[in-house]
């Protein structure tokens, strides 16, 4: 997300440069040796306010599934697929590493 100097409400008589906002020198002093504040406001795009909605009402795991294999683990009927859970293993390392090394 780019933030440009034109989203930042400033207040007072003394402006922020670019260089005072990429260094750190947020606030600036006027010519009478005062200083001025700014205040700063963040604007969330409408797109983003969609995806954190649908995000907030989706559910992070299935609950009925997870009652499932609970009482597949208590009733001894669950059985892990080795071969399932190798390729899982890989597959997430091998992401890892790609974006380790991006």
């Amino acid at each position: 997300m780019k933030i440009d100097d034109s989203s930042i409400k400033k207040t007072g008589s003394a402006s922020v440069t670019s260089a005072q906002t990429r260094s750190g020198g947020g606030v600036s002093k006027t010519s009478t040796g005062s200083t001025a504040s700014t205040s700063d406001s963040v604007h969330i795009s409408s797109q983003l306010q969609s995806l954190e909605g649908q995000v907030a009402s989706s559910s992070v795991f299935d609950a009925n599934k997870v009652e499932e294999i609970k009482a597949a683990i208590a009733g001894g009927q669950f059985q892990v697929d080795p071969e399932k859970v190798a390729s899982g293993l890989l597959s997430n390392t091998s992401d890892l590493l790609q974006a380790r090394t991006a």
